[in-house]
């Protein structure tokens, strides 16, 4: 697998080998292994799996402390624009983002560390979106941030009018106005 680095340190793309012929294709999708020698030292607890028609934008969520997750995520049929965005005070990329573009055709994926707030949005008529989280699910630790903060301006490729959120999602505040967010000098892993 390649690594390729964002203008965000820890947040990366993944681009698999791939191996193709007459048949069809083939690549690893995850090795554990190789992960931890190329991103990070962190081992994958839950495997997650949504369906979701065009315009559907899921986000900006993230898992407070001690329920903190990071993210593999890809898209399997599809595609998407999936953004992380830095929410550590502190650091030095506060508030910014890295968005790129996953389909079923690029098999690329998105490595959303501890610390960050993760979206995406469907582009496609349909996506089928797959997360690997190292942390599990807890209602109580939750947190978002608006995907539309002025701040943040993150071009979704989706007219505004066209956005379908959930109903918990049409109340999340912006950044400086979210309930919390993670300590740049804390540890996260």
């Amino acid at each position: 697998m390649e690594v390729i680095k964002t203008d965000i340190e820890g947040v990366v793309i993944i681009e698999p080998r791939i191996f193709k012929d007459e048949r069809g294709y083939f690549y690893e999708s995850f090795s554990q292994r190789e992960f931890e020698e190329k991103v990070c030292r962190t081992t994958f607890v839950q495997d997650n799996q949504s369906k979701s028609s065009y315009g559907v934008l899921r986000g900006l969520h993230f898992q407070k402390p001690p329920y903190s997750q990071s993210k593999l995520v890809r898209c399997i049929k599809g595609a998407v624009l999936d953004v992380a965005v830095d929410i550590r005070k502190g650091s030095p990329t506060f508030g910014k983002h890295v968005a790129v573009e996953l389909t079923e055709e690029n098999h690329r994926q998105f490595f959303v560390p501890r610390g960050f707030a993760h979206g995406f949005a469907v582009l496609s008529e349909e996506a089928v979106f797959l997360y690997k989280c190292d942390n599990f699910y807890c209602k109580e630790s939750e947190g978002a941030v608006a995907w539309n903060d002025p701040e943040l301006a993150i071009d979704w490729r989706i007219p505004a009018e066209k956005v379908l959120l959930s109903e918990k999602d049409k109340h999340n505040k912006n950044i400086r106005e979210t309930d919390y967010l993670f300590d740049y000098n804390e540890k996260l892993y």
